[in-house]
């Protein structure tokens, strides 16, 4: 054979390979590689027909050997479509949120109410009214800090609501939670307004409050509520 007129080529030598012949020696390299690292029988989409040829269910292409369907599984097309359904089986996968840890509530035993005391105030200068809870828990549970909050009318279930009143409610385990009935009117949360103040020594807890001067409703003494209930 006369290679002296070929392209690229030399006396000696075999002549530079055609682009089928590249080709043909990568696919080979692909389906060695691919012969060494993949196991078939761990490949979901491989599968032999009746006819003994071999089937890709991914891309729905035949091959005579498995020599070849390995090398299309290093194909653009075969990774394409296993990029797609990765995709889709994301999409259409439920969504799994981490199971929140169940935090126990803690019990306690109730022993009773607890002793309170309720001074009624009035500042001599400009005649503002106050109220000065003292709420007694000689045994409140160790590490326990007395809690309190407003209530509406529209809020409790004990009485018929009425919106000439609100709630005033103090917890603290073990004792039941108490609520006093004062005047719905707006409370000032000004400095030394409105303050709380709990003595560890005596295990007392104190609050304080002061409704605003521009209500000129007539003040009531608070009415502590038997059993009420409420939720903090």
């Amino acid at each position: 054979m006369d290679f002296q007129n070929r392209a690229g080529g030399k006396t000696g030598s075999g002549g530079q390979a055609s682009w089928s012949e590249s080709n043909r020696d990568r696919r080979e390299r692909l389906r060695q590689l691919a012969l060494e690292t993949i196991d078939l029988a761990k490949d979901p989409y491989f599968m032999k027909n009746h006819l003994g040829s071999y089937e890709c269910k991914l891309c729905l292409t035949l091959h005579n050997n498995e020599g070849s369907y390995l090398a299309h599984t290093q194909g653009k097309k075969h990774q394409a479509n296993l990029a797609r359904r990765a995709a889709k089986e994301a999409k259409e996968a439920p969504s799994i949120q981490p199971e929140k840890p169940r935090v126990e509530p803690k019990k306690f035993v109730k022993i009773g109410r607890p002793g309170y005391r309720v001074t009624k105030q009035r500042d001599p200068e400009n005649m503002q009214q106050s109220l000065l809870f003292q709420i007694d828990y000689p045994e409140i549970t160790e590490n326990i800090f007395p809690r309190h909050r407003f209530m509406s009318a529209y809020e409790q279930k004990i009485e018929p609501p009425d919106r000439k009143w609100q709630y005033l409610l103090f917890a603290a385990e073990p004792y039941e939670t108490i609520a006093f009935k004062v005047p719905s009117r707006e409370i000032e949360k000004s400095e030394g307004k409105f303050w709380t103040y709990w003595n560890k020594d005596t295990k007392q807890f104190f609050l304080q409050l002061s409704f605003k001067l521009d209500n000129k409703m007539p003040m009531r003494p608070p009415q502590m509520q038997r059993q009420f209930g409420g939720n903090f």
